[in-house]
């Protein structure tokens, strides 16, 4: 029996359930977003009794099939104020997919205001008081506190102190198979989970059985195509693997669309100092490790293991954006400068992406000068620190912009751009602004067919083509995150069919199902309406899903404009 498990933060009590039967047929981000849609009330406080945080895993995870490691969150964003998904890797999801359990939804608020650990095991759910060591602490001690008490093998999500403080760009934390961090990065739900009372949830799955297969040999037989056109594809069999998703800032500044000093133009003279093939070959001669995946059944293993010159870890996952926004947006030239911020982002457990944004904004407002890497490591620490600044920080680029007082503010939604300017990669800024989760290049990655001619090429400088690639991604990814595959299958699906006919036959295979591609498009058209209604009933319109003015300035090195009319931007989503 697929299990539901609603508990109650306020009544600490749990309720076992089966799944109900309006989301047997959904997972992942399908299960999370119509979940919050469904039972949340819009126009809710993200912080109060009314929000819910929902985790599902995907519709294979927790099966052989490669990638299929993903964890979906969801609630109401308190950084956006409208519905949000995000999703991380780690070992969360695999534990919560063996013994079956369909969804763990937090419901309520504690009386006491005090933190508690949340253990699920064969036995039920049982609530401790969260160890006093581990809160205010960085996660990694943390989350080496937790396993040696519940034991090495337990997944592990939890909360840093910004999600203690409730600041709106904490994220959720999971432990990767060898302690390590990933993150649900986007959109301030480590503050939804701190507003519950929870420093922690751990999951043991010991005594589970094997997730069962409806056709066992014809889902071998799909997952093993399917996995051939991951190791064969170019980007995910050769590109991801050696050099990480960092291998695109020098992709990104020969093209123009890499944004430099607060989005001011696409190009830099420093960018291979701090691009994917520097940091291998530093990697390599430090004896670090170049290639890594944070689930079991990576084949991509496009993370990696960032070393210090005496072999000593510092981070791992470490990602393109984090390094474009620190090393790009806010000038800094140093890899190991940004390293050690990545690491202060894990253990404060706030987004990399928004707090980056942050700080290149905070430059721009004169706070620290730009390039100072010691003063953004300073500045970052102060989120940890919880003082006034570090808290204006950890809540987002946008709340630094306005505190200062700045225009020059890159956000949609509240919530920060990320790595490719829209005025160079056309196809991704229509993702920014129409997209309900806020700016997310992982909602319709357009970066693909505008930049890497996956699936196709769009002139990324010019308009045509772009609203349809940017409403097809959008549709597509909001199905691809309901199987708890990582996003960077898309890469392999776009190019080769049969890598996205053997991923349908395994969810067929699996569940005994008859689901052809159109059921898939339609799937994803479903999420995103649900999604959107959501935003509508929260106060959302139209002139929400604008770029900020200042993209009508021309971005050198191509002098292009962000020149999409209302009209255009109303017509991607209007399906």
């Amino acid at each position: 029996m697929a299990k539901f498990i609603r508990i109650d933060m306020g009544s600490r009590t749990a309720e076992i359930g089966a799944c109900p039967e309006k989301y047997a047929g959904l997972a992942g981000r399908g299960l999370t977003s119509m979940f919050i849609a469904d039972e949340v009330k819009p126009t809710c406080h993200p912080l109060g009794k009314y929000n819910k945080l929902v985790f599902a895993p995907g519709f294979l995870t927790g099966t052989s099939a490669v990638n299929s490691g993903r964890i979906s969150c969801g609630a109401k964003s308190p950084l956006t104020g409208g519905i949000k998904e995000s999703n991380s890797g780690g070992s969360f999801s695999q534990k919560m997919a063996r013994p079956d359990i369909k969804a763990l939804v937090f419901e309520g608020l504690p009386a006491d205001g005090k933190y508690v650990v949340v253990k699920v095991d064969k036995d039920g759910v049982t609530f401790d008081e969260a160890p006093a060591e581990i809160m205010g602490a960085g996660n990694y001690d943390a989350i080496k506190v937790l396993q040696d008490k519940y034991g090495p093998k337990v997944g592990v999500a939890l909360i840093g102190p910004a999600g203690e403080m409730k600041l709106t760009a904490a994220n959720i934390s999971f432990a990767d198979p060898e302690g390590n961090i990933r993150s649900a990065g986007r959109g301030g739900l480590g503050a939804v989970m701190g507003s519950k009372g929870i420093k922690a949830v751990v999951i043991d799955d010991a005594g589970a059985s094997a997730v069962p297969i409806a056709k066992p040999e014809e889902f071998k037989s799909a997952a093993k195509r399917f996995a051939n056109a991951l190791t064969t594809h170019p980007v995910t069999g050769r590109g991801l693997p050696k050099y990480g998703t960092n291998v695109l800032v020098n992709i990104l500044n020969e093209a123009g669309g890499l944004p430099t000093e607060n989005f001011r133009r696409g190009r830099n003279e420093w960018a291979n100092n701090i691009g994917g093939e520097t940091m291998a070959a530093t990697i390599e001669e430090r004896g670090g490790k170049t290639t890594h995946g944070c689930h079991a059944g990576c084949v991509i293993r496009c993370s990696q293991h960032y070393v210090d010159k005496q072999g000593k870890y510092i981070t791992s996952g470490f990602e393109y954006e984090t390094i474009w926004a620190l090393g790009a947006d806010a000038a800094i030239d140093d890899l190991d400068a940004i390293a050690y911020a990545d690491r202060e982002f894990d253990e404060a457990g706030i987004d990399s992406i928004e707090t980056s944004v942050a700080v290149a904004v905070a430059m721009d407002a004169g706070v620290i000068p730009w390039g100072d890497a010691k003063a953004a490591l300073d500045l970052i620490k102060q989120i940890r620190q919880g003082t006034p600044l570090g808290r204006i920080l950890g809540s987002g680029a946008a709340a630094v912009g306005q505190m200062y007082g700045l225009t020059r503010v890159p956000v949609v939604k509240n919530q920060a751009i990320p790595a490719y300017d829209p005025r160079a990669v056309k196809g991704v800024g229509l993702t920014y602004a129409t997209t309900p989760m806020g700016a997310d290049h992982t909602a319709g990655y357009a970066v693909a067919t505008n930049i890497l001619r996956v699936g196709g090429f769009v002139d990324p400088l010019g308009k045509e083509g772009q609203v349809e690639l940017s409403r097809n991604l959008q549709i597509a990814t909001a199905a691809v995150d309901s199987t708890g595959m990582c996003l960077f299958i898309a890469f392999a699906i776009l190019d080769i069919p049969d890598g996205f006919n053997a991923l349908v036959d395994m969810i067929n295979a699996r569940y005994d199902l008859s689901l052809t591609g159109d059921d898939v498009t339609a799937l994803g058209k479903t999420i995103l309406k649900a999604e959107l209604d959501f935003n509508r009933r929260a106060g959302f319109t139209s002139a929400h899903d604008r770029l900020p003015e200042f993209f009508e300035e021309p971005c050198p090195p191509h002098n292009t404009v962000w020149d999409f009319t209302d009209e255009e931007i109303d017509s991607v989503l209007a399906f």
